[in-house]
């Protein structure tokens, strides 16, 4: 499903300009994370059918060896200071420890990874704000509102502006400030987002998240 969805996006005007905005970049020899073949992974790892829960991120890590296409995950083994705390937070609510930076294994749970902002310049953090995504990832928002009981994760003030495309009585929504160092005291960390989404899960009868890294 989320292959038609995306083919039929791609046919849009607004699409097509961010195609051509990264055409333009790569001509110009910039550098864009994460790779072409990982723009759309949250998508390959967590089918629309699959979806329990969405953790929305704002736009992907801007430094080399990090981005991999799901949100606030790394493929390397240094931690940036978000993921940090979120894997902090899930010691504290589930006391599970964190051997792996890579959160693959939350997307094959049903977790779709998502960044409002797909795409972002080496060293330039919100450099591809304005080129298009977030009227993607909004389309994808009110896509998911066909389906019930998801748990949508909305972390900052950015990610909870996507609150209004959600259903609230036919979803569960946790806001909290985000995970980053400069905001997670002030009421991310003891926010239990893990246990209350499983809560959530097993109240409705959904298979629970195995949060296991």
């Amino acid at each position: 499903m989320w292959q038609k969805i995306i083919i039929s996006q791609k046919n849009e005007l607004y699409f097509q300009k961010i195609n051509q905005f990264l055409q333009t970049a790569k001509q110009k020899h910039q550098i864009i994370y994460p790779k072409s073949k990982d723009i759309f992974a949250a998508f390959k790892l967590t089918p629309f059918e699959k979806v329990k829960a969405v953790i929305l991120g704002q736009d992907p890590y801007h430094k080399p060896k990090q981005a991999h296409g799901l949100s606030f995950s790394v493929q390397g083994k240094k931690r940036p200071p978000s993921l940090n705390n979120i894997l902090q937070e899930l010691k504290n609510d589930l006391n599970l420890e964190s051997k792996s930076n890579n959160l693959t294994p939350w997307a094959l749970e049903g977790v779709l990874m998502l960044n409002a902002i797909l795409t972002v310049q080496q060293n330039q953090p919100l450099s591809h704000q304005n080129i298009g995504w977030q009227k993607f990832t909004q389309h994808i928002f009110q896509v998911l509102q066909t389906k019930k009981n998801i748990v949508y994760l909305l972390w900052g003030k950015f990610a909870q502006t996507y609150q209004k495309y959600i259903i609230p009585e036919n979803n569960y929504i946790i806001t909290s400030p985000h995970p980053s160092p400069f905001s997670a005291y002030r009421g991310f960390f003891g926010s239990k987002p893990f246990s209350k989404t499983n809560i959530y899960l097993k109240t409705n009868n959904i298979s629970t998240i195995n949060w296991q890294l």
